[in-house]
């Protein structure tokens, strides 16, 4: 016997009992699943109907489980399950011993989220501390004086998200 599947709402928690999640992201995911769901419900259906009428799934089922899914997110929210800020201060602690103020703030964005100014001051603070650590880690303790070497780990550097004067000090410390 098939089990029922779980409710938009059931998925959600599921999804933010993982991990945080940005409202956004969310948002996707569970239009994802909700058509999904929509569809694995039409298709018995239309085996039954054969070639008669319209196929399921038309405009107006996607702005009806938009809302849905936005009225579940509202929801969410005010119930303390999904929050933005906890969002952020996850990143942050996951991002931040691998990547440099400017990748943080580039993920946050796509998002649609932004750092404070009290977080960004730290990030800044703390950035050389943490270019550091990445780069020794990946080069070991001493700075290569090969200009193709050097060249190599500025690369290095600037793709993880550091800014290229704090690189530029680093490698000539």
């Amino acid at each position: 016997m098939a089990r029922a599947p779980l409710s938009l709402k059931a998925r959600a928690i599921g999804l933010l009992a993982q991990r945080e999640h940005s409202r956004a992201e969310l948002r996707r995911k569970l239009l994802r699943i909700e058509q999904q769901q929509r569809a694995r419900q039409a298709a018995p259906q239309a085996g039954d109907a054969g070639d008669a009428g319209p196929p399921a799934g038309g405009e107006g089922d996607s702005e009806a489980g938009s809302a849905a899914v936005d009225a579940l997110l509202d929801s969410l929210a005010a119930e303390g399950y999904l929050d933005e800020t906890r969002f952020v201060e996850s990143r942050l602690h996951v991002r931040a011993g691998r990547f440099g103020t400017q990748r943080i703030q580039q993920e946050l964005a796509r998002h649609g989220l932004k750092l404070d100014a009290g977080q960004q001051a730290t990030l800044r603070e703390t950035e050389l501390e943490r270019a550091r650590e990445v780069w020794h880690k990946r080069f070991g303790a001493e700075p290569s004086r090969d200009a193709t070497e050097q060249a190599r780990q500025t690369r290095f550097l600037l793709a993880r998200g550091f800014a290229p004067d704090l690189v530029r000090r680093l490698l000539r410390a």
